[in-house]
This record gives C-alpha cells, sequence and structure tokens, in this order.
C-alpha cells in the first residue's frame, strides 16, 4: 500500500503582500507631498547679507517681473490686493506681509504694497507688518 502525499509545488505568487507594500508608500508620499510649499510664482529675489528671520508670514504677495501682483497664487490688480489684504488681516493686530518681489521690480510696485496695508491698518486700527523676502548672498 502506498501512501500519497498532497506536497505539490504551487507556481503561483502571493501579491497581497506587495500590494500592501505600494499602499503604504503611496501614503507616504501623499503626506510629505503636502508638507512642501513651492513657491508657484518664479521670481529672482534681491540679494541680501541680513540674516533677520521673520515670524511665519500670515499674507505673501508676489510682484513678477512683467509687474503683475499675486495674492496668495492668485493674479490680482493692485486694487484687488487692498480688499484681499482686508479680508485675510482681519481681526488681526500684528501679522506680517511677505512681498516676494523680483529684483528688476522698480520700487513703486513695493510702496503700492506698503500703501494698501498702511491702509488696511488705519482702517482696523492695526500694526500689520510690510517685510521683504530676499535671498542669502
Amino acid at each position: 500500500m502506498s501512501i500519497r502525499t498532497n506536497n505539490k509545488i504551487k507556481v503561483e505568487f502571493n501579491t497581497a503582500s506587495m500590494s500592501d507594500l505600494v499602499f503604504l508608500l503611496l501614503i507616504f508620499f501623499m503626506l510629505t507631498s503636502t508638507l512642501v510649499s513651492p513657491n508657484a510664482v518664479k521670481l529672482l529675489l534681491p540679494s541680501s547679507n541680513s540674516k533677520t528671520m521673520a515670524k511665519p508670514a500670515t499674507v505673501t504677495v508676489y510682484i513678477d517681473d512683467k509687474f503683475n501682483y499675486y495674492f496668495e497664487d492668485k493674479l490680482i490688480s493692485i486694487d484687488q490686493l487692498e480688499a484681499g489684504l482686508m479680508d485675510r488681516l482681519a481681526g488681526q493686530t500684528d501679522a506680517s506681509v511677505v512681498v516676494r518681489a523680483d529684483k528688476t521690480v522698480d520700487i513703486q510696485y513695493l510702496v503700492n504694497v506698503i500703501d494698501a496695508v498702511n491702509n488696511v491698518n488705519e482702517y482696523y486700527g492695526a500694526k500689520n507688518k510690510v517685510i521683504l523676502a530676499t535671498k542669502p548672498l
């Protein structure tokens, strides 16, 4: 009498662990990509020797080399800038507005942003600051 064994070799590949690994990698890259906040507007910032670091910006205003204003990555006019600042800085007394301007931008465009922030400060009685972003030498 012969004894039969059921030790057949299966030629299948179990992909359950592989799909778990791919899913975990997908979650990892989705989480880390949301933490990165690249500048949406490409600018050549002016250089500076100053090592002063400001607190995190409440609002960021971009001025590109074509003299366009961007309010938090959205293209706007100078008239819309003051209205956007009014909405964003409502109820804040010590916020910071960071201006990231291309190094070829005339000073008048920076003064327009400073005037808009000063108008908001007068309206709310606040002391919001304007900070010019630069790159280190």
